[in-house]
This record gives C-alpha cells, sequence and structure tokens, in this order.
C-alpha cells in the first residue's frame, strides 16, 4: 500500500484513517508505543486532556455523593472465579501472576481487568444496616485485558478509567443510579468532546459479563463504526449473593444490596481524536484542549515590542475561571520558524490561534484564526478580546458538536429489508435501525455474515409490530446495528 503524505509528513485523514490516527497519535505527542506489545505511554499532551475528563467527571460525581477511593490492582483467582459468568466472560483477557518473591504462588493473582470482585469483598465487611447505605464509590484506576489486536488509545493491554461502584437498599434506587451514570457519559460527549450519542441497552450477549442488564452510549466514527463511549450496568443482586453483601432493614429484615457499577475510559480520547480531527492534524474541542489559544509571534526588527505585546495579549486572553480552562500559551521559539510554528498549533488541535507582528503592536490589534474552517478570522482591538474570547470559544464548540450531530443524523439508516440491510453495511456503514426478534442466534448470524452488532435498544424505544430483519419472526422492538471497534 502507498504511503500518503501531505506537506507535514502528515497521511491524510480522507484517504487512510487507521493510518492517519496513527500518525497523529504520534505526531501531536499524545503517546508514543511503549515497550512491551499492546500498551502505550501517555505524553503530558495526551495525559492534560484526560485530566480534564477526570476535572469535569469528579465534579459530576462528587454532586450526587459519589467518593473517591482506590483498591488494589492485583485480585485473588479465588475470589475473582467465585461468580462464574463473570469469570467466564473475563477469561480469555485476564492477565495472572503466578510467580512472586521467586516463589510459585498457591493462589494466583488476577491483575486487575475490572473490580467488582475486589471492591465487593470489602462491600461485605462495610455495609450491615440501611445506615450504611447508599454506598457510592469510584475509582480511577489503570486495568489490564489482554488484548490480542491493539490500537493506541482505542484497544490497548493497559488503559485507564474510572469505575464506579454503588450499593443500594431498592432495585429502583440502583436503576435511577445506572441511568444517572449514563446521563453524566452523554454529558461529557455532547458538552466536552463535542461527540453526538446515542443511549440504550445493550443485548443479552453484549452485556457485561455477570450484570443483569448493561446500558451504554454509542458514537458514530468517521468510517462508519460505532464506538462504545461508555457503559452502565445493572448487577442487580448477582454480586450481592454471591458475596454475601447484607443489611439490616428498618423492620429487622435482612437483604442482599441492588448493585451497579459504570464505566469511562481513556478509549474515549480515541474517539475524541477520530471524530474531529482532519488532514492537518487533530482538532480539539475547547473545552477540553490543553491550549485553547496558540499565540505566534512574526519576529522580525522588532522582536521586543513584539514578544511583550504578546504577554499583554496573553495576560488578556486568561481568565482562571474560565469554562475554557486551557492554558494560553506563547508559540515564540526562536529557534522555529513561523511555518514550523503555525503547523504545530495545527498538528495540536489548538482551537485558537493569534498571530502578532509589528503592525499588530502599532495599531492595538490582534487577529483570531481558527482550527476549524466553520469559523471565519476575527479582527479585534486588544481592550475589547478579554470580554469577548468566551464567547467565541464557546462558538467553536458549537460548531464542533453541530457538525458531528449533522454526520450521525446523516448515517442513521433504516433497512426494510435483509438485502438492504447488507447492502448498506457493506457500502456507507453507520448505524442502520431495524426490527429484531431478539433471537440470539440471528444476532450471531447477522455479525458472521455483515461484521455488524447490535449496538443498543434506545432508551425511549416504544414496542411496535414488526418483522425480525434476519428471520421474518415478529419483533417488538427496533435496535440499532453497527460494524464497531
Amino acid at each position: 500500500m502507498d504511503k500518503v503524505y501531505d506537506k507535514k509528513g502528515l497521511k491524510k485523514k480522507s484517504e487512510n484513517l487507521s493510518d492517519w490516527y496513527t500518525n497523529v497519535v504520534l505526531k501531536a505527542e499524545l503517546a508514543d508505543y511503549a515497550p512491551v506489545r499492546g500498551t502505550m505511554v501517555f505524553r503530558p499532551y495526551g495525559y492534560a486532556i484526560w485530566e480534564r475528563v477526570q476535572d469535569v467527571f469528579n465534579k459530576m460525581i462528587k454532586k450526587d455523593g459519589v467518593e473517591n477511593a482506590y483498591f488494589p490492582l492485583f485480585i485473588p483467582y479465588s475470589l475473582f472465579k467465585k461468580e462464574k459468568e463473570h469469570i467466564e466472560g473475563f477469561s480469555p483477557e485476564l492477565a495472572l501472576v503466578t510467580i512472586g518473591g521467586g516463589e510459585e504462588l498457591k493462589d494466583p493473582l488476577v491483575v486487575r481487568p475490572t473490580s467488582e470482585m475486589i471492591m465487593y469483598e470489602m462491600y461485605a465487611k462495610w455495609v450491615h444496616s440501611w445506615r450504611d447505605l447508599p454506598l457510592k464509590i469510584n475509582q480511577w484506576n489503570n486495568i489490564v485485558r489482554w488484548e490480542k489486536r491493539t490500537y493506541l488509545f482505542l484497544r490497548t493491554l493497559e488503559f485507564l478509567w474510572q469505575e464506579g461502584h454503588c450499593a443500594h437498599s431498592t432495585h429502583k434506587e440502583s436503576e435511577e443510579m445506572v441511568l444517572r451514570a449514563l446521563d453524566w457519559y452523554r454529558q461529557i460527549y455532547e458538552d466536552y468532546y463535542a461527540i453526538p450519542v446515542i443511549l440504550g441497552v445493550k443485548s443479552e450477549s453484549e452485556k457485561f459479563a455477570g450484570g443483569a442488564a448493561t446500558y451504554s452510549v454509542e458514537a458514530l466514527m468517521p468510517d462508519g463504526k460505532a464506538l462504545q463511549g461508555g457503559t452502565s450496568h445493572d448487577l442487580g443482586q448477582n454480586f450481592s449473593k454471591v458475596l454475601d453483601i447484607k443489611f439490616q432493614e428498618k423492620s429487622g429484615e435482612n437483604k442482599f444490596v441492588w448493585q451497579n457499577s459504570w464505566g469511562l475510559s481513556t478509549r474515549s480520547l480515541g474517539g475524541l481524536f477520530l471524530v474531529h480531527g482532519d488532514d492537518n492534524g487533530l482538532v480539539l474541542p475547547p473545552k477540553v484542549a490543553p491550549i485553547k489559544v496558540a499565540i505566534v509571534p512574526i519576529l522580525g526588527k522588532k522582536d521586543n515590542e513584539v514578544l511583550k505585546y504578546c504577554q499583554k495579549v496573553k495576560e488578556a486572553l486568561e481568565n482562571e475561571n474560565s469554562e475554557f480552562p486551557g492554558k494560553v500559551t506563547i508559540f515564540g521559539d526562536l529557534e522555529k520558524s513561523y511555518g514550523f510554528r503555525i503547523s504545530e498549533t495545527e498538528i495540536k488541535g489548538i482551537p485558537v490561534r493569534v498571530e502578532i507582528g509589528p503592525r499588530e503592536v502599532e495599531e492595538k490589534t490582534l487577529t483570531l484564526s481558527f482550527r476549524i474552517p466553520e469559523m471565519t478570522k476575527k479582527l479585534m482591538r486588544l481592550s475589547e478580546v478579554g470580554g469577548k474570547v468566551e464567547g467565541i470559544l464557546e462558538e467553536v464548540q458549537r460548531k464542533m458538536f453541530e457538525k458531528a450531530k449533522n454526520f450521525l443524523t446523516e448515517n442513521i439508516r433504516e433497512a426494510k429489508s435483509y438485502e438492504e440491510f447488507k447492502s448498506i453495511m457493506g457500502s456507507t456503514k453507520g448505524f442502520i435501525k431495524s426490527y429484531w426478534c431478539e433471537g440470539p442466534s440471528c444476532e450471531a448470524k447477522i455479525k458472521e455474515e455483515t461484521k455488524a452488532t447490535t449496538r443498543l435498544k434506545s432508551l425511549d424505544a416504544k414496542a411496535g409490530e414488526g418483522k425480525c430483519i434476519y428471520c421474518g419472526k415478529p419483533a417488538k422492538f427496533i435496535w440499532y446495528f453497527a460494524q464497531a471497534y
């Protein structure tokens, strides 16, 4: 296959999405390959975006009374296998420690693929009475799942995430928590990543191992494939019965708690980069961009005056209480050419660029250029920029969401026949809405023949009278299908 490069050595997104993506992740200094196959290093620029997600999400969950904690990386294998469905679902991806301190371990240690078992072992010690509920704990940690095919951010052996785990006295209260967490993920995607998502419930085959029901937010990538953006699980009483997590009601009766868990990972950042990037590199929404404004001095005979003016502009643009907390950075490295510095701001996806030369110094003005083509340049006086930059950044954020929303809308199609279904999935892809009988054999055949999986049944789905897209038998609900990452 021919390698496609543009003038900056970047491969073109429009011609080879996979190569472009890897190229941009490396060139924008988001991450790099680590010595162990399938692992990666988060470079500071990439990690800064994840830190922003942590800041935003922590505010959301703490308002709801969720507290952060940390539980061990290692889980005794004897504990992990107590829940049968759980161990069966994760067995192919488990990493086991069998030797420690030079001796073979009698009970191997599972390297955390998720934390239900280790956390709930402790919940059983902590929960005794209705007064101990609800128990709402979140942890930010690393996860290890032994993936065969890996892809920077999107699928790695080790990744970062948050996982929330709650215990409640009633199923109704637990279900409400499941949907509340799902809406937090919607907010992260739509309000911060500027990516529209579809919310719904997973099929039996796609649900979390050991859970009663799984809900997810699904986003659409530029190649027409879906990305599972975050999941929230109704665990019922499955784990509480296995680990004996009981509480005494006010009446004195002992009952098992109702539980849920929910997680959002750094995989979501891969979706962010894929959706908005273009042939020139990253395109970051202002609300998560580590650098929101790049100031690029045009240096010449009046270098000192230009650099002093750049500092004044920087101070006018900075706002500690901003909804857009990214830095304002002066790209004034004299060792780099003006063209190189401009390219650097583009590759890194910085939302706004200000170019300043002697004329701007003399006229006390500045011109704002934008990373997205939907915005036109704005000439402003220095005295007015401080009060207007917030509104401008909000406009950039909104336009990015609108563009992604239009793409999603244009790529949701209904298939009335299986032939039409196969035709769409073999060409444009995207989401296909079709009636499905919810039979596992039809689901498996569709996946085998088209590579499409059931993504979800939307939260607002209403029962109807249709025929299964595959077998033709009566079906009550329309489901979303797509090929997926």
